[in-house]
Formats: structure tokens, sequence, C-alpha cells
């Protein structure tokens, strides 16, 4: 039986490389590893001598380069950007060599131009879009979380950030997102709003700069920030009320992202601030670990009482959690476990599948309290 043949763009990247690893973990070989720089990607290659891969110089904005990349493959793990002005370059490259696509990122702007191309000879292919850690873990943990022991769930407050380096790739598209990412030519989200009475509310929540929270070491500072995709999840778990917090440990990551919107707003150059945004980040970083975090506190209902359900993710770097998704992503549509179409991956995969791969493959460790714990213990009884 031939294997299906998968093609990681961006495999010598951040989260390609780790993207590699997870698909390897997963018994994948033989794969196509695509990127910019042929040195960078024979190293990827050689971390798995035995594995048979193939590299291929391959640049997402060289419409040839890409078209030589997609052909052949059954599928594609998109892991490059900028997402926001890449939009659906590579899903649509994909999909017109025959082939499935999964991407790291793409979310609503992707969404729409896929959409607006639709058919004629992709109706049976898949794109599963946002398969990441922010956003789409973000959006499956509380899936999760509502299954852990609650009947009815009615308000979320969610944290979620760390202190880790920060990749080109980020660096622009948050530069990006300030003016686009979300539905219809809209920004990514909106700072200070929230959901109440499960609709969002502008300016329902405060900023705060120096503040504690118990999943986080030292002080921190908290940014309200309500986004298309926890809107939906919102929708999706019947929830009145959702409060959501990035969080910034470092102090010149802060200082800049405050400044930011004036500075884009005076004309100032994005590609000079998202460089000085990567600095900004290792300068924080400079003599500390790195981790990432991601914090969810649920209430709701559970045999007709109140119950809250806690669940607090802790990883050394949130680029492997986006590599952990997507390559799940991937192996499920070549498992038929997602339909044709064009998806967000929060909407197609399995949680339990997820949280099961993220404990077991030392992704990241995740800690239950609350009603959640108790039904964890309850299961691990019964198997």
């Amino acid at each position: 039986m031939t294997r299906p043949l998968i093609g990681v763009l961006g495999a010598s990247g951040a989260v390609g490389r780790a993207a590699v690893r997870e698909l390897r973990a997963l018994g994948h070989s033989g794969l196509r590893l695509g990127g910019r720089t042929a040195s960078a990607l024979c190293e990827v290659a050689e971390d798995h001598p035995g594995g048979h891969d193939e590299t291929v110089w391959a640049d997402a904005t060289a419409p040839d380069g890409l078209r030589a990349f997609t052909e052949g493959c059954d599928i594609v793990l998109n892991c490059v950007g900028p997402t926001y002005r890449l939009r659906a370059t590579v899903a649509l490259a994909a999909l017109d060599a025959g082939a499935h696509c999964v991407d790291v990122a793409g979310d609503d702007p992707a969404a729409e131009d896929l959409l607006e191309a639709g058919p004629p000879g992709r109706a049976a292919r898949t794109v599963v879009l946002s398969a990441g850690a922010l956003p789409g873990l973000s959006s499956l943990l509380p899936r999760w979380l509502a299954g852990q022991g609650l009947d009815a769930a009615t308000a979320l407050t969610a944290h979620c950030g760390g202190l880790e380096p920060c990749s080109p790739t980020v660096a622009h598209d948050l530069m990006l997102s300030l003016s686009s990412g979300g539905a219809d030519g809209a920004a990514y989200g909106e700072a200070l709003a929230a959901v109440r009475d499960g609709r969002r509310v502008p300016r329902a929540l405060r900023t705060d700069e120096d503040t504690a929270h118990p999943a986080f070491p030292g002080r921190v500072a908290v940014q309200p920030y309500l986004s298309g995709e926890s809107e939906r999840l919102a929708s999706v778990l019947g929830l009145d009320r959702l409060d959501w917090y990035n969080v910034h440990p470092g102090p010149a990551v802060r200082a800049l992202l405050s400044l930011l919107p004036s500075r884009l707003a005076a004309g100032e150059d994005p590609d000079h601030l998202a460089e000085r945004l990567i600095l900004a980040a290792d300068l924080d970083l400079a003599g500390r670990k790195p981790y990432y975090v991601m914090d969810f506190a649920l209430s709701g209902t559970a045999s007709g009482a109140s119950a809250t359900a806690g669940l607090t993710l802790r990883t050394a770097s949130s680029y492997r959690l986006t590599a952990a998704v997507g390559a799940l992503a991937a192996d499920a549509v070549l498992r038929g476990g997602v339909p044709a179409g064009v998806h967000f991956a929060c909407d197609v995969l399995d949680p339990d599948t997820v949280v099961r791969h993220l404990r077991s493959h030392g992704v990241a460790d995740l800690r239950t309290t609350g009603t959640a714990a108790e039904a964890e213990q309850v299961e691990e009884g019964v198997l």
C-alpha cells in the first residue's frame, strides 16, 4: 500500500520543524519538506535519516515554486506566514494540485477566500484552518473542559500568554492583525470587549498592567481581547459570559505592544516594528526559561447544582503546541476523520484525542480542578 505523501511547507521554521517531529511520532514518514533555505531543510531531514524525506525548494509567494511543491502531495501542512498576507494562497495551490490542506493559521480571511473561490474540482478535498495553539487549541481545550462533568456551561474566563522567543512570522502577523485577520476585513479581535448575555459588548473590561495570576510566575500585565474564535466558542458552548485575557509577562514586549496602534497610525514601518518586537521578546527572555500557559476557568451546572471546572496547560513552547495540533489535523484528514469542505480545526478535531496526544507525547502538562478533576478520576478508575 502506498503511503500518503505529506508536504510540510515551512519545514525548517520554528513550527515546521516541530510539526515534522510530531508527524513522525504519529507514524508518518517519507515527508516532502519545503522551504526557501536548502541547507536548513537538509538539517531537518537529517534529524531522521531513515525517514526517506525529500527536500524541495518552495516559496509561498512564488506561484511556480508553490505549484512544484504541492504537485503529487496527498495533503499539505502549511506552517509559513505571515498568514494575514498569504491568506488562502497555499490552500488554493494545494487544492489545485488535488491535495488536501491543513493550515496552522489561516483564520477567517483564508476561509473567506476559499469559500469565494469554491469548486470546480475542489469539492472532494478538505481544508482545515486555524490548526494551531491560538487560534485552535484555544477553542478545543474549553470544549474538552465543558465535557468533563458539567451538564451546562454558563461562563468562561481564559488567560493565555507566556515568555518565549517571537518568530518573524508571529511578529508580522501581530502587526497585520491590528487591521485585518477577522471576518469581513475587520481586525482579528477587539481589545477590552467581552461576551455578556451571549453577545459582544465593547469596553466591558479593563487592562491591568501589574497584577498576579496563580497560573503565571511573577507579575504580569493582562489585556482583555475578544476574537472571532472566542465569540464562536461562546455560541457553541451556550455561554452567557466570556472574559478572555492575553497575558504579557515581559515588560519590554508590554511597553511596545501598548505603543503599536499609535505608531502604526502615525505611519511607522510595520516591518521595523516587527523587528523591534522580536528584539523586545529576546530582551524579556534573557536569563529566564521560556514558557507558555493557557488557563481556563469554566462555571456552570452539574446534577442541578452550581459547579466549576478548571484547566491549566503549561509548556515550554507555544510553537510546539501549534505543531502538534497541525500534525493531528493532518493525520485526522488522512484517516478520513474530517469531511470535505473548509473547516476550522476546533470544529472538526476530537478534543479527547488532542488532549491525550498532548499528555502522552510530553507536549504539555495539563492539570484540571473542580468537576473536571473529579471526572478524570472517575474515567481513570473505569479504565
